[in-house]
């Protein structure tokens, strides 16, 4: 399992479901900051994530 970096996190249970979190990686997408969305089964969360190490 490789090393993430978590920027942000929203609820899995928001009413637009993951589209905060897509928005947010955009944002740093657009910054060149490579940011993916994954659910976080476990803590019910859409998290933002880099690899660790990219957030520079």
């Amino acid at each position: 399992m490789t090393a993430r970096r978590i920027l942000a996190s929203t609820s899995a249970g928001h009413p637009r479901g993951s589209w905060p979190a897509e928005e947010q990686a955009q944002a740093f997408r657009d910054q060149g900051i490579p940011a993916t969305v994954v659910a976080d089964i476990r803590t019910d969360r859409f998290l933002v994530v880099v690899p660790d190490g990219e957030t520079s």
